[in-house]
C-alpha cells in the first residue's frame, strides 16, 4: 500500500487531467456505472467558539474499479463582524491540517492507497469551476474578476486558463499586501495582467468572470455590479440576493446517487450535517452553511449529463448571467483522481509503501 503526499500529486497530476477525469467520472454517475453519496459532516462544541466537525465523502465507478473515501478532521472558529465574517480551521494547531483519501480496488478489496488531500481538493475544485466555464462562459471571455486570493484563487486561474485564454485578472481580498503579492505571482507564473484592486466593486468591473474564492461566510457576488453576459462561481462566500435574481441560467454539474433501500432520503443539498447538542450557544456563532444554495424560481437549471448529451444548453445567447456548481457529487472526485495519481506514483516509483497487511487481519468482521 502506498502513501501518498502532496509533493507526489504535484509531480503526477496536472489540471487538464483533473479536468478530464471529473467530467468522466461524471458521465459514469449519470449513467449508473459511478455512484457517490453527498458530504456528511458530524459537528461537536468544543467550547463557546469552536466546533469540531469530521467531514467524510465518498464514492466508485465499476467501469474503473477504485473506491475512495475522503476524510477531514477540522476544528472550525468564525471571526469578524456580520458581514465580514470568516471562517478558519486547524488540526492541532493552527495552519496544520487533516485530510486524507482512502483508495481501495474493488476488484479485490485491497486498500492501496493513503494519499494527503490538499493538493487535490484545490485541483479537483478549481476543475468544476472550469467545466462550468466551459460550458456557461461566453467564448471571449478573457478578464476575469477573483474575489479571494489564497490557494482556490490559484488553482482557478490555472484551471480556467484550460479552457479560457485569460488575458486580464482583477483581484480584490481585504488584506491589501496579499492581494499585492498574489497579483505579483500571478503575472509571474501565467504572464497574464494580474491587477489588485481596492474594493470588491471594482472586481466585477468590466469582468466576463466573476469567481467567489474566499473563506467569508456571507455574500461577496455583488449582483448590482455584474454586466450581462457574465459566469458566476462560488466556492467560498455566496452571491448575494441580487445576483441569484439575475442568473438566467443555473447549471448543476450533478447529484450525488439515491439510495436503493431508502429513496426518501435523496437530497439536493451541497452536505448533511448532524450536531451533537444542538442546543448549543456557539451555533449561533457559526453562521457557514446556514441557508441552501437552491436556485431561484423562474431561474433555468441544466444538469452537466443533460448538456454533454447535447439535449440542453448552459448559454443560449452573450447577454445571459449565467452560473455553475458543482451540487453534491463531491464524492464522485476523489476515487477518480486518486486512482490517477496512484497509479502514476507505482509506475514511476514515488511515495513510502507501507504492508498491506498492517490493515487486514484474520477475524471476520
Amino acid at each position: 500500500m502506498l502513501v501518498l503526499d502532496n509533493k507526489v500529486t504535484a509531480a503526477v497530476l496536472t489540471m487538464p487531467d483533473v479536468v478530464r477525469a471529473l467530467e468522466e467520472s461524471y458521465r459514469d454517475l449519470a449513467a449508473g456505472i459511478g455512484v457517490c453519496r453527498p458530504r456528511i459532516d458530524l459537528s461537536l462544541p468544543v467550547d463557546d467558539e469552536r466546533v469540531y466537525q469530521w467531514g467524510t465523502m465518498e464514492g466508485g465507478s465499476a467501469r474503473s474499479g477504485y473506491v475512495a473515501i475522503r476524510m477531514k478532521s477540522d476544528v472550525l472558529t468564525e471571526t469578524g463582524p456580520p458581514g465580514h465574517r470568516t471562517q478558519e480551521k486547524y488540526c492541532v494547531r493552527p495552519g496544520m491540517f487533516c485530510g486524507l483519501v482512502l483508495l481501495l480496488d474493488a476488484r479485490t478489496g485491497e486498500p492501496v492507497a493513503l494519499l494527503n488531500d490538499g493538493l487535490l481538493q484545490h485541483l479537483r475544485v478549481g476543475a468544476d469551476s472550469a467545466i462550468g466555464v466551459r460550458l456557461g462562459a461566453r467564448e471571449d471571455a478573457r478578464v476575469l474578476g477573483l474575489l479571494g486570493s489564497g490557494g482556490m484563487a490559484r488553482s482557478h486561474i490555472e484551471a480556467f486558463l484550460t479552457v479560457r485564454p485569460l488575458q486580464r485578472v482583477q483581484v480584490y481580498s481585504p488584506t491589501r499586501s496579499h492581494r499585492e503579492r498574489f497579483a505579483a505571482q500571478m503575472r509571474e507564473s501565467h504572464g497574464l495582467e494580474v491587477v489588485a484592486v481596492d474594493d470588491p466593486e471594482s472586481v466585477h468591473r468590466g469582468a466576463d468572470l466573476v469567481a467567489g474564492c474566499t473563506d467569508a461566510v456571507g455574500d461577496v457576488v455583488l449582483g448590482d455590479h455584474l454586466r450581462p453576459g457574465t459566469h458566476v462561481t462560488c466556492i467560498g462566500g455566496r452571491p448575494d440576493a441580487r445576483a441569484r435574481q439575475r442568473f438566467d441560467v443555473w447549471l448543476r454539474l450533478g447529484s450525488a446517487s439515491v439510495p436503493s433501500s431508502a429513496p426518501d432520503w435523496a437530497t439536493d443539498d451541497e452536505y448533511v450535517t448532524y450536531r451533537a447538542r444542538r442546543e448549543a450557544a456557539v451555533w449561533e456563532r457559526h453562521q457557514h452553511g446556514s441557508g441552501s444554495r437552491r436556485p431561484p424560481s423562474g431561474t433555468r437549471v441544466v444538469r452537466l449529463d443533460a448538456v454533454l448529451a447535447g439535449r440542453a444548453r448552459a448559454r443560449d445567447d452573450d447577454q445571459q448571467v449565467t452560473f455553475s456548481e458543482r451540487g453534491n457529487i463531491q464524492g464522485a472526485q476523489f476515487h477518480a483522481l486518486a486512482a490517477i495519481i496512484y497509479e502514476r506514483a507505482r509506475e514511476r516509483g514515488l511515495g513510502h509503501d507501507i504492508p498491506r497487511e498492517w490493515l487486514l487481519q484474520d477475524i471476520r468482521d
